[in-house]
């Protein structure tokens, strides 16, 4: 697997580089992640602007996902959900298709 960002959200309104997908890719939130926090994965046609919400975590987990035409992807903590002290990693990675 290869990663494409990977970033600690240690306070609101923080997402990780956004990245460009296309078909499976995987998600990896670790770290503290608890009371209030919430993670927000978001998706973008351009990477820079209109957001919009894909999935949301409250918890640890190891996920994946697929996206059928290029797109940009993203995830943290908006403002308002991020619990103070809390150390959350976010990892965004895929395939190695060089193979």
């Amino acid at each position: 697997m290869t990663t494409l960002t990977s970033d600690t959200i240690v306070a609101e309104d923080t997402f990780t580089d956004a990245v460009r997908l296309e078909g499976y890719f995987n998600l990896s939130i670790s770290g503290t992640i608890s009371g209030t926090s919430i993670v927000t994965v978001q998706r973008s046609m351009d990477g820079s602007t209109d957001w919009k919400d894909v999935d949301t975590f409250t918890k640890a987990t190891e996920d994946y996902g697929y996206e059928p035409e290029f797109m940009y992807y993203r995830a943290g903590c908006k403002t308002g959900e991020f619990q103070a002290g809390n150390s959350i990693v976010i990892r965004i990675g895929r395939e190695d298709k060089a193979r």
